[in-house]
């Protein structure tokens, strides 16, 4: 009882704009990547790097993008949802919420590469985080309608399914094998433990509630 008060405890409420400090720290580390070539190695999630010493890595490798369009798609995902959810949840929440997703979904996937021998991966990208921060969405704005490329309307829980489905049946079928969809997976699932555990919240009955 008294760990479960500990992690539920409340921040005093504040809207610090951390987002946009995030996107803009991604942003920084992508042109320093420009003129310091080795950087993105030392950053990047890497098993065998992290078993050599560079711990750092599960919280680095979701600053470093793989080239500009990588870092666009990223950066918009999150201009587009996480100042939402930093209002709804507080900026220490929401910078609670955007770190502890992306380290847990690194070290998940971490995990997953010394277990299947793939030790020499390098892992980049906030794409893990951007899938729980449009989780963190769904969940506190479950009415909200997204419009898909600007013209087709679909509520923010079904869109979450979709992806949701969509990185499954990719990680099952092997599709698209650069892209890491179960680091997309472990984002959505730390986000909706989160929701749980910080909050008391279950994801599910916000989303799909009962008509």
């Amino acid at each position: 009882m008294k760990s479960s008060s500990i992690l539920r405890r409340s921040f005093r409420y504040s809207n610090t704009n951390v987002s946009l400090y995030l996107i803009a720290a991604n942003i920084l580390v992508y042109g320093l990547g420009l003129f310091f070539w080795n950087l993105p190695s030392y950053l990047a999630l890497t098993p065998v790097a992290v078993l050599g010493g560079m711990v750092w890595q599960p919280l680095t490798y979701m600053f470093v993008h793989a080239n500009l369009s990588h870092l666009l798609f990223n950066m918009l995902g999150l201009l587009f949802f996480a100042p939402q959810v930093e209002r709804e949840l507080g900026s220490k929440d929401f910078l609670l919420f955007y770190l502890l997703t992306g380290v847990l979904s690194g070290l998940a996937s971490l995990g997953i590469y010394l277990v299947t021998g793939a030790t020499y991966v390098s892992l980049v990208g906030a794409s893990g985080v951007v899938y729980a921060v449009l989780l963190a969405y769904a969940v506190l704005f479950p009415m909200s309608q997204i419009y898909v490329m600007g013209l087709l309307p679909i509520r923010a829980p079904v869109l979450v399914a979709i992806y949701a489905a969509i990185e499954i049946v990719s990680e099952v079928f092997q599709f698209n094998a650069s892209v890491a969809h179960l680091t997309h997976l472990s984002g959505l699932l730390f986000a909706w433990l989160f929701f749980v555990i910080r909050f008391g919240v279950n994801p599910w009955r916000r989303l799909f509630p009962r008509r």
